[in-house]
């Protein structure tokens, strides 16, 4: 007896050990994916990066501020948050809404912002999505709240015709925008999707893999609890595949051929899910996020032709 009840607790002991390990690495997950930029309110940083990369950007912002052209916005959202934007208003029947990244902001997504204003003759707002930039929020939500933020965006700043044009998880987030109706009055809304992923599962599945070495169970599942349990969704809802398969609006999908962070193989697969309106371009040589610097003649050249037709 006294030989069973020690192998019964030893047992006991190694549960409540694996229990323990579990749980902390699903809170250690959720900080690592969800935690935010702890300099996401640095807007001189941001603009020193931009400034940086894409040098031509300078110049553009500092004509539009000697007139007052570029400008930032605060909103309250439905679920009560102050969100943060900047726009551009050239009194244009067209308007896009450009979308950032993970841990970025809208100052990072300005050269996007550039190339609809100047090349295109596009109003343009750039938001900060929740927990990012100059907007609340305590966690990142990969882009499946913010698609409703971005949809208050769009009704905000409606005009006939309009874009949305999102890189990796605003790609993400302009998928998941585009299964759901558009607010009314618009009479043309496209959607461009720059490396975005095929849901938030299948990129954390990667990145677990890659990053930890470790499979999707029992991680994954747990997280996924603890999302939904602490802000209000889980990893499975959260797919950007799903909301294209009943999306009928126009979309471009562009992803970079070297991409491994957002592999390259999911926009074959979000392709393959929009049934109809729809344009694929494979930029050559380019890693992630990187296709309109590598090929800025004809991102904007095919841009313009998707939003032309």
């Amino acid at each position: 007896m006294k030989k069973k009840r020690i192998i019964a607790y030893f047992g006991l002991i190694v549960l409540v050990t694996i229990v323990i390990l579990v749980a902390g690495g699903s809170v250690f997950m959720l900080k690592y994916s969800l935690g935010p930029n702890p300099n996401r309110t640095d807007t001189e940083g941001s603009y020193t990066r931009l400034f940086e990369q894409y040098p031509e950007t300078q110049s553009w912002v500092d004509s539009l501020r000697s007139i007052n052209a570029l400008r930032d916005t605060f909103v309250t959202m439905p679920t009560g948050e102050r969100h943060h934007a900047l726009y551009v208003w050239k009194g244009s029947p067209r308007t896009a809404l450009v979308i950032h990244g993970w841990r970025g902001c809208s100052i990072d997504f300005l050269f996007l912002a550039r190339m609809y204003e100047r090349d295109l003759d596009y109003n343009v707002v750039v938001p900060d999505l929740h927990a990012h930039g100059l907007s609340d929020g305590d966690a990142i939500g990969m882009g499946w709240l913010d698609r409703l933020d971005m949809l208050h965006w769009l009704e905000l700043f409606k005009t006939d015709t309009m874009a949305v044009h999102g890189v990796s998880m605003g790609g993400a987030t302009t998928m998941m925008m585009s299964g759901e109706e558009m607010p009314e009055g618009i009479k043309d809304v496209r959607f461009i999707d720059d490396c975005g992923y095929t849901s938030v599962w299948d990129e954390f599945v990667g990145e677990l893999k890659k990053q930890f070495g470790l499979s999707e169970f029992p991680m994954m599942y747990t997280g996924s609890l603890l999302c939904k349990a602490l802000y209000g969704w889980s990893f499975e809802e959260a797919s950007a595949l799903k909301q294209v398969e009943r999306s009928d609006y126009p979309m471009l999908f562009i992803h970079g051929d070297r991409d491994t962070f957002v592999p390259t193989e999911m926009v074959y697969r979000l392709y393959e899910a929009k049934s109809s309106k729809k344009e694929l371009w494979i930029t050559s040589n380019t890693v992630h996020a990187l296709s309109y610097r590598n090929h800025r003649d004809e991102y904007i050249s095919r841009v313009r032709a998707f939003l032309g037709k």
